[in-house]
């Protein structure tokens, strides 16, 4: 309604956002050390550059630079025991120097152009690697909205983690007694994300889902599905224990198979579960 109040709003929101963290008796990582840990825990990576956007491909190298300049903040940081990751505590004055460009954010639920733009890839690669290690989740939010079907059948669903600078975080604590450090690589396609631990695990993790649901709410059509990570004893292969993780919930912005079955009374699915609605705006550096 007042768009000229917006700036003042978005700075009064990150007065907020640090001061709390500042008070909130967390000891967040900051321990930055070029030496690796000795054991490496997990990889992943994914491509840097989409072409299906329908945006020029320059906001994709710029998306490239943002991801680069912060990674400068994040790579080979150590995680020690009782202490928290927070993506923007780290990523905060990762522009300081050299400002960022303009990439693609979602802005409520459309794509559009501003500085820092594909901030989400950083963040949804790391939170990937979070959840094949023994770190605690402590924040973290989905995407509101999917506009496009999954690309990867092995991927699973519900495991992206979006962030807006004083509205949305990652963060992980580390409530074992050993450390582990993130390393953040590029190539010329992908962004390469490693875990590394100062302790060997005896076993690792397989992170999966439950069966999808979907259901219809104020004409909109939901997906629910849990998340889960298993614990598998790495001499055997065998399953120690599994638990479900979270239930991620996202609004299905294209047409589903014709053979997925779409409930008028999704609420009534689970019991007496509650359903909240969440309605995030986004703002520039997602």
């Amino acid at each position: 309604m007042f768009p000229w109040l917006l700036p003042l709003r978005i700075n009064q929101r990150l007065l907020f956002f640090y001061t709390g963290m500042y008070f909130d008796g967390n000891s967040y990582a900051s321990f930055i050390s070029e030496q690796k840990l000795k054991y490496k825990i997990f990889e992943a990576g994914s491509l840097l550059y989409n072409h299906q956007t329908g945006f020029d491909m320059q906001y994709q190298e710029n998306k490239v630079f943002n991801l680069k300049l912060a990674a400068q903040t994040l790579n080979n940081l150590i995680i020690r025991p009782q202490e928290t990751f927070s993506f923007w505590k780290l990523v905060r004055y990762a522009d300081k120097n050299i400002p960022y460009k303009d990439g693609l954010v979602m802005v409520d639920g459309k794509l559009e152009v501003s500085a820092g733009g594909g901030m989400c890839q950083m963040s949804n690669l790391l939170f990937w690697i979070f959840l094949h290690t023994p770190l605690t989740i402590v924040e973290r939010h989905g995407h509101s909205k999917k506009d496009f079907p999954d690309t990867s059948e092995d991927m699973p669903r519900g495991v992206d983690a979006t962030v807006a600078e004083g509205w949305l975080d990652l963060k992980v604590k580390n409530e074992t007694d050993q450390s582990f450090q993130i390393a953040i690589d590029f190539d010329e396609k992908n962004i390469i994300g490693r875990i590394f631990s100062d302790v060997k695990l005896d076993y690792s993790y397989c992170i999966s889902n439950a069966k999808s649901f979907y259901y219809r709410e104020n004409t909109k059509i939901f997906e629910e599905v849990d998340v889960i990570q298993k614990k598998i004893s790495a001499d055997k292969g065998e399953c120690i224990c599994s638990k479900v993780l979270y239930r991620n919930k996202c609004e299905i912005g294209y047409p589903l198979e014709p053979e997925i079955k779409i409930s008028e009374k999704g609420r009534e699915k689970y019991g007496k579960i509650k359903y909240r609605r969440h309605i995030w705006r986004l703002f520039p550096r997602v």
